[in-house]
């Protein structure tokens, strides 16, 4: 067997092994939630339903205001991207384009801030959001999610729009076109691929987060998906709706994953395009 002939082999099971890797919880996610509450407890459970029942998803919005959470995550996910990819690109436009003192410093503070764990500024940004009334309602969400996707966001504009030419700019220049026109006229249609590629990464960590979700909202009618899918409950208080937890995870995972796939070329592009031509 030649060396080429092995590599290949390799390869292939390594991408079939990590194939599985990922997709497996959500296959499984989906089997569970189509099975009858008493077939997911059996000793020996099989990858295939022997009954199908798609009563889990009907609990799922019957028993629960769960349209009301999703209805959450999306205002907030979806404000929390725009102003994100909004102020990010001013930031990423201004560093990769604008020469000025301290840009260095500037970059290793921004890094800076996402490297801070979010529990260990739980509580101080409880007691801020609490005297500015911000508890229990959309903003006092909104302002720390954007906060902290801004520097991802940043990292990764400002690493595109470097690789831009700098030719059409300048011919935007002498036309007499502003920095702030140029930006929204050309650069940023020019930089799709990087955009789009930001603007899921953010609305996913987004839509995802549970610690300030579940801190900052304490009405259940506030409560994002992340937050109403950990607290489920069943009939009793020490029952768990396992059923009902599976159908729900699929149906806000499985937007996401439809997304990305829609999307895949130009996130690949986005986010490989300062590794790539820099």
């Amino acid at each position: 067997m030649s060396r080429s002939l092995t590599q290949k082999i390799l390869l292939y099971v390594a991408v079939a092994f990590i194939l599985v890797w990922c997709v497996f919880p959500l296959y499984w996610a989906f089997v569970s939630s189509i099975k009858p509450d008493q077939d997911l407890f059996e000793k020996n459970p099989s990858l295939f339903p022997k009954r199908v029942t798609f009563e889990n998803y009907v609990k799922v919005f019957k028993e629960r205001p769960f349209h009301i959470n999703i209805k959450n995550s999306i205002i907030v996910a979806g404000i929390t991207t725009v102003l994100a990819l909004v102020v990010g690109s001013l930031a990423g436009y201004a560093i990769a384009r604008l020469k000025f003192r301290g840009k260095v410093i500037v970059m290793s503070l921004i890094l800076a801030v996402s490297m801070f764990p979010q529990v260990s500024i739980l509580g101080s940004l409880f007691l801020i959001l609490r005297s500015m009334k911000l508890i229990n309602t959309y903003t006092g969400l909104i302002i720390p999610y954007t906060a902290m996707n801004l520097p991802l966001t940043v990292w990764v504009l400002q690493s595109f729009f470097r690789e831009l030419p700098k030719e059409v700019e300048e011919s935007a220049f002498i036309d007499g076109a502003s920095k702030l026109r140029t930006l929204w006229s050309i650069v940023l249609p020019m930089s799709a691929p990087g955009l789009v590629a930001t603007g899921l990464l953010t609305f996913i960590a987004a839509w995802n987060e549970f610690l300030f979700a579940l801190t900052f909202m304490q009405k259940p009618s506030l409560y994002t998906v992340p937050v109403a899918v950990a607290l489920f409950k069943g009939a009793s208080q020490y029952e768990i709706p396992w059923g009902q937890l599976m159908a729900a995870a699929v149906i806000v995972t499985l937007p996401l994953v439809i997304l990305v796939l829609i999307f895949q070329n130009r996130i690949i592009a986005g986010l490989s395009a300062g590794a790539v031509k820099g």
